[in-house]
């Protein structure tokens, strides 16, 4: 199983729960897709896009489950990230976990799964 992470504020985490399915952050709808990193690209992810930000969680996704709405595309880095054009169905989640800021400001994250 590889596994691709959302991040996003613990209280839309939860309005995605009560729905039964998370349409996405506001960056996500504008663009048309839910934004996914890596597990080598989420720390990056998060200093840059969530620096400072608490209350977030760290959301766990089996991409075999995602199909062909799942695609990587190349980023403005040239990296490439994984995006999905759908909503992301909860059954595709395998862990949420919160994201917590150490004492110098920087998200601390638990061991991740490739």
């Amino acid at each position: 199983m590889a596994t691709i992470y959302k991040i996003c504020p613990a209280g839309q985490w939860d309005e995605a729960v009560r729905a039964g399915r998370f349409l996405g952050a506001a960056i996500d709808l504008a663009d048309g897709f839910i934004h996914f990193s890596t597990a080598d690209q989420v720390a990056e992810t998060a200093a840059r896009h969530f620096s400072g930000q608490s209350d977030l969680v760290l959301v766990a996704v089996d991409e075999s489950r995602l199909g062909p709405a799942l695609r990587y595309e190349v980023s403005r880095g040239g990296a490439l990230f994984p995006h999905l054009y759908a909503p992301l169905e909860l059954s595709a989640v395998v862990r949420v976990v919160p994201l917590p800021l150490d004492a110098s400001g920087k998200h601390q994250f638990p061991p991740l799964d490739p």
